[in-house]
């Protein structure tokens, strides 16, 4: 039977230690924040992908950040049963999110109507150090001195900390409504059971039942279904109501129909991660096609894994809910009314549903030939990175 790994919270990490077994490590606590950045500016949507982690205790005594050691090491989890003396963060979240924003906004031009972070991982990494007898900090990682620091100017004492405190829990993936065994990659947020064709996610100590649905491919070429969310929002600030508002408000070259006028508008997004560069121009170009053909709701078939995959969902909804607004400035048109608008427009998701969507498999990308849209193998298969 397999299981399914969930926390609560945030996750906590460890780097590796090549000290000498006699030496008593200390571990030091550093935020990380790993995700993409979006900056809505009056004449474009800049985007960034950031990885940075900034020190969870105030101390001159050790590094600033842990650098890149968070992406060339192997990390794992910070557990029970790690022996030596875990000290206590002292900052929050918080307080060093905005010196991260800050940073990496200070290259935009003025004014920013809007800022979003989508698919960001916040997580404390713990890097391990230990005192020699002759009063000098050392590295645990490279196992060398960290800085000339000495005993009497290093208080170790003064920090709080202990043994790690931390635990993980563990479900069982097991389908609650039929018992079959639940299908999902390391990164799926979603469990699939291929017998009665429903999905779960963990939700605390349990699992529970997602509202999903697909769109049946057509033909008899090979295709690789990509989930992604369908949301229904009340927005204030701009009609938005049907599908004919959005032709008017992204003034596409249509004709707005009558029965446009009884089609709801919904939003669009990848549940799935890509590069930033691509996700908030997949998220645009699927919701201006807004899909309309019939769906079935349940998983593809039962045989999806020979013929018809599906890809993880590993992009939660609350992320898509937070691309709505860039969403509306990234097609409103013409681009003046973004800074008219933009600051006024409020967005409240009222309703949801998990869509998988079918795209034909070419020999370097899959294309759904309905929308006009393809994407690349590559940006998927280095997608795990992100």
């Amino acid at each position: 039977m397999k299981s399914y790994l969930t926390a609560k919270g945030v996750f906590h990490y460890v780097l590796p230690s090549s000290a000498p077994p006699d030496q008593h490590l200390i571990y030091f606590p550093y935020w990380r924040f790993k995700g993409m950045l979006f900056s809505c500016l009056p004449a474009e949507i800049k985007e960034r992908f950031i990885d940075v982690s900034h020190q969870a205790i105030g101390s001159m005594h050790f590094p600033f950040s842990v650098g890149f050691r968070s992406q060339a090491l192997k990390l794992r989890f910070a557990t029970a049963d790690i022996p030596g003396r875990f000290l206590t963060p002292a900052l929050k979240f918080e307080e060093v999110v905005d010196q991260f924003i800050e940073r990496f906004s200070r290259d935009l031009g003025k004014p920013v109507l809007h800022q979003a972070q989508i698919g960001e991982a916040v997580s404390i990494i713990y890097a391990p150090y230990y005192m020699k007898a002759d009063g000098r900090l050392y590295d645990a990682v490279l196992n060398e001195p960290a800085a000339a620091t000495l005993a009497e100017e290093l208080d170790l004492d003064a920090f709080t900390g202990g043994a790690a405190p931390f635990r993980m829990d563990f479900l069982a993936t097991l389908c609650p409504h039929c018992g079959w065994d639940l299908e999902g990659r390391r990164d799926s947020l979603v469990l699939a059971c291929r017998n009665c064709h429903r999905a779960w996610k963990a939700r605390g100590k349990r699992l529970t039942e997602l509202k999903l649905a697909h769109l049946p491919a057509g033909g008899d070429g090979k295709v690789l279904y990509l989930p992604f969310w369908r949301i229904k929002a009340d927005v204030s600030g701009l009609p938005l109501e049907s599908y004919a508002d959005m032709v008017r408000a992204a003034n596409l070259p249509r004709v707005p129909q009558p029965e446009w006028e009884k089609i709801a508008f919904r939003f669009w997004g990848p549940a799935f991660k890509v590069r930033p560069q691509f996700y908030l121009r997949l998220a645009t170009s699927v919701t201006l096609n807004q899909p309309v053909a019939k769906l079935a709701p349940r998983l593809p078939p039962a045989n999806a894994s020979a013929d018809a995959p599906t890809h993880p969902v590993n992009l939660p909804l609350g992320e898509a809910v937070e691309t709505l607004k860039l969403n509306i400035a990234s097609f409103l048109t013409p681009r003046e009314r973004v800074s008219e608008l933009l600051p006024q427009i409020e967005i409240a998701a009222r309703k949801f549903l998990l869509v998988y969507l079918p795209f034909e498999e070419r020999h370097h990308e899959y294309v759904h030939a309905g929308m006009n849209l393809a994407i690349h193998k590559n940006q998927l298969q280095l997608a795990h990175n992100l």
